[in-house]
């Protein structure tokens, strides 16, 4: 298949999965194994959004990239790599301490910005994983609402590998109960919008479930 193809088939997958939502999930195309080369001719295909995990790999990209991309920037995001791409990504979606948050202000508002983020929740309770703990996201989300430099846009989960179907997709229907939930806080200064969950193995039960960005490496670069 060729990567028209395998996009097509996600795109068909989507529209099928978000129909009683009546939006269909942006993909970000997972670019972090993908060289320059084989990201460029995603622009030919209308897709604009790309997502990097790591800080060093997307500043290595950028020159070739030639702005023709909005970039995501989707892994885990330490302290001292924020002013690195300040500047260069549209949103990150792994907000995950307030630690993170007050740098990203203090950067953002260096670059006289303001850096829309997504709040990372470890839905599934893994201690490798980073992300914000079910109990502490409306006290998080609260703190987040005073960095003037930031703006929280929603939230973002990555899932346990390795589980059943019926298992992900209830972890799945839970991460959209606590946007859901989050929008009724109604916290002045944090908009809740976009729901980022949903990989190449299973961005069809987060669709399902209400996804708003889905995240796509594989699916897209066999």
């Amino acid at each position: 298949m060729t990567l028209q193809e395998r996009l097509s088939a996600v795109q068909a997958t989507l529209k099928k999965e978000s129909e009683p939502w009546g939006r269909e999930p942006k993909i970000i195309a997972v670019t972090k194994y993908s060289t320059v080369e084989e990201i460029l001719p995603l622009a030919d295909l209308g897709m604009k959004d790309i997502g990097e995990n790591r800080v060093q790999v997307l500043r290595e990209k950028l020159p070739a990239l030639n702005g023709k991309f909005s970039i995501h920037m989707i892994g885990r995001l330490q302290t001292n790599k924020v002013k690195y791409i300040i500047n260069d990504v549209c949103l990150i979606h792994s907000l995950d301490s307030l630690a993170l948050a007050r740098e990203i202000d203090r950067q953002a508002q260096k670059a006289n910005r303001q850096m829309p983020v997504l709040v990372q929740v470890n839905v599934a309770r893994e201690p490798q994983k980073g992300g914000v703990g079910e109990e502490e996201l409306f006290p998080f989300l609260r703190e987040c609402a005073h960095l003037e430099g930031m703006q929280v846009r929603g939230l973002m989960a990555i899932m346990p590998q390795g589980i059943e179907r019926e298992a992900l997709f209830s972890l799945f229907q839970r991460m959209r109960t606590l946007l859901e939930q989050a929008r009724q806080e109604a916290i002045d200064g944090i908009v809740m919008d976009e729901l980022s969950m949903g990989m190449s193995q299973d961005y069809d039960l987060a669709a399902r479930a209400g996804a708003t960005m889905v995240r796509i490496g594989s699916a897209l670069f066999r």
